[in-house]
C-alpha cells in the first residue's frame, strides 16, 4: 500500500485526524439502477434528517470545517465535499449519476458525513503520499470546476504534486471508467459513524458493485505518522 505521512502544520491543526486507506482492483462501469436506488435512499433520509443549516454540525464536517479554519481556509468559501454534496441533496438540486466507483463514494459520503478522496492508483506518482497544507505555488486543477486555489487547504502531494483536498480532487489522478486500481483515503478529521463499519460498509459496496478483489484497507492516526 502507499505510505501516507502528514506535515507538522497538518497535524497541529487536525491531532485527532485518521485517515482509512483503501486499495482494491476494481471494475468501473455506468452506476446501475439498483445502486442508485441505495443513493436515493440514502438522500431522501438525509432530507428527513437534517435541516441545511445543521449539516456543518455533523462531527466530520465540523472537525473538517474547524482544520480549514486552523490552517487559514474559509470553510464557507471552500466547502468540504461532504457538505456540499449533502447541502446540495437538501436544497433539492439532486446529485449527478456518475460512476459506478464514484458514486460508491457519494453514498458513503452522505451516509457518514466523511470527505473521501477517489483516485485512479496508477495514476499516482511514487510509492507515498504526504498530506500537508497547499501554498500559493500550487497548481491545482479541481475535477469539474477547473483551477483551484488550494493555499492553506489540506492537500495531499506524490511525487508530482497535489492530488487531493477535502474539498476536490485534481484532474490528473480522477477516476475514470477505465479505472481498474483504486485508492480512497477517507478523511475523518472527527468521528460520527464508527469508523469499523465505515470500513464494512465500503468493502460491501465496492464488493457488490465494482467487483473489487486483492482488497486492502488499513486505519492510519495522523499522529503516528509524521513527515518530519
Amino acid at each position: 500500500m502507499k505510505k501516507v505521512r502528514f506535515s507538522r502544520q497538518i497535524l497541529n491543526a487536525a491531532p485527532s485526524l485518521k485517515v482509512l486507506q483503501i486499495e482494491a482492483d476494481v471494475v468501473n462501469s455506468p452506476t446501475s439502477d439498483c445502486l442508485w436506488e441505495e443513493i436515493e435512499s440514502s438522500c431522501d433520509r438525509l432530507v428527513c434528517k437534517y435541516r441545511l443549516e445543521d449539516i456543518k454540525l455533523r462531527p466530520g464536517i465540523a472537525a473538517t470545517r474547524h482544520a480549514y479554519k486552523t490552517l487559514g481556509k474559509e470553510p464557507n468559501r471552500y466547502r468540504p465535499s461532504s457538505e456540499a454534496l449533502c447541502r446540495r441533496i437538501i436544497n433539492g438540486k439532486g446529485i449527478y449519476r456518475l460512476t459506478t466507483i464514484i458514486d460508491v463514494i457519494n453514498l458513503i459520503s452522505i451516509e457518514t458525513g466523511y470527505s473521501i478522496g477517489g483516485f485512479d492508483l496508477d495514476k499516482i506518482e511514487g510509492d507515498s503520499l504526504i498530506l500537508d497544507a497547499g501554498n500559493k505555488e500550487d497548481s491545482f486543477h479541481a475535477i469539474g470546476r477547473g483551477l483551484l486555489n488550494v493555499e492553506s487547504l489540506p492537500l495531499y502531494r506524490d511525487r508530482i504534486g497535489g492530488i487531493g483536498t477535502p474539498t476536490s480532487d485534481e484532474e490528473r489522478t480522477k477516476l475514470e471508467l477505465s479505472t481498474r486500481r483504486l485508492l480512497m483515503l477517507v478523511n475523518i478529521y472527527g468521528e460520527e459513524m464508527d469508523v469499523e463499519k465505515t470500513g464494512i460498509l465500503i468493502k460491501e459496496k465496492l464488493t457488490k458493485y465494482a467487483s473489487a478483489n486483492n482488497y486492502n484497507s488499513r486505519l492510519i492516526v495522523a499522529a503516528d505518522y509524521p513527515a518530519d
